[in-house]
């Protein structure tokens, strides 16, 4: 036993002060370890983040928007392929996909002071809100809806004449991205009344 104590003391020496042979390598060491852990629970976290599970697990949208996803084709269809929010709200790629939980952390401020923490408070704001992710989406080309829908993939025979004829000529062109004519594909649209062209 003192032997073990002895050894204890001498290496515990060694760690605490800068020496010439171990300070270094016990730091890259450290720095390494610690790097791993930092990683796998950043990873760890960004996805837990990145269900649907998580999305929904404010009652702000389970009682809002997730009530209304599930009247659409997004949610239930033939293929039974189901589209969920981080589907549509969180690009697939790694960097996109920081940039937009950086920017979705506003929302923990948004529950944190109940901005719309009511039906009624949500019914207010749900213009802005849709404005902000139209904005977004048209800023990015759409890229969470072409995270599915591929634009080279699509079978203009088997669409309707109209959205054959739009997909060719505003698509194709660049004109035009998905959001400009698919704005309430998965949510009720808010009051669009005094919008021009609505």
């Amino acid at each position: 036993m003192k032997a073990i104590l002895s050894f204890l003391k001498r290496y515990w020496g060694v760690l605490r002060r800068p020496s010439v042979h171990y300070s270094l390598g016990v730091l890259v060491l450290g720095g390494f370890l610690a790097g791993i852990v930092f990683w796998g629970g950043f990873n760890t976290a960004l996805e837990a983040t990145n269900t649907e599970a998580f999305c929904i697990s404010c009652h702000e949208m389970e009682d809002n928007v997730y009530m209304e996803i599930k009247e659409t084709i997004h949610y239930s269809n033939r293929s039974g392929v189901r589209a969920t929010c981080p589907d549509c709200h969180v690009p697939h790629e790694w960097t996109d996909k920081i940039a937009r939980k950086m920017q979705a952390s506003k929302e923990v401020w948004g529950k944190i002071f109940g901005t719309i923490n009511t039906r009624e408070k949500f019914l207010g704001m749900r213009r802005e809100l849709a404005e902000h992710e139209w904005a977004r989406l048209k800023a990015n080309d759409s890229l969470e809806c072409r995270n599915c829908h591929d634009y080279d993939s699509m079978d203009f025979t088997r669409q309707s004449p109209r959205a054959a004829r739009f997909h060719s000529s505003a698509l194709g062109s660049g004109d035009a991205t998905c959001i400009d004519c698919h704005k309430g594909i998965a949510h009720r649209l808010p009051d669009m009344r005094d919008v021009p062209g609505w």
